[in-house]
């Protein structure tokens, strides 16, 4: 497997782990309880997907409306295609 494969893989697991987090966040809608944020899973989730989220969150905000999550999660998503065609 190139170089480039291997991005894509790992983007792709990034992917995945943003996604998580994302579905975490929507947990207090549900169960109309905070989200414990000492727990070593969402610890691990935030620490990990808030370098990337933190600077699009400048510009991806509307009013009160996150929306860096989408911008990164579609982003990513035209990366891996890229460097997936390029593989091939």
């Amino acid at each position: 497997m190139s170089g480039l494969g291997i991005l894509a893989q790992i983007l792709e697991i990034y992917w995945f782990v943003l996604l998580a987090r994302v579905i975490i966040s929507w947990i207090p809608l549900f169960t109309q309880r905070p989200l414990d944020y000492s727990h070593p899973l969402l610890k691990f989730l935030i620490d990990v997907t808030e370098p990337l989220l933190a600077p699009i969150r400048r510009f991806a905000m509307v009013g009160m409306i996150d929306l860096s999550p989408l911008v990164a999660l579609i982003t990513l998503r035209i990366v891996i295609g890229i460097l997936r065609d390029s593989v091939i």
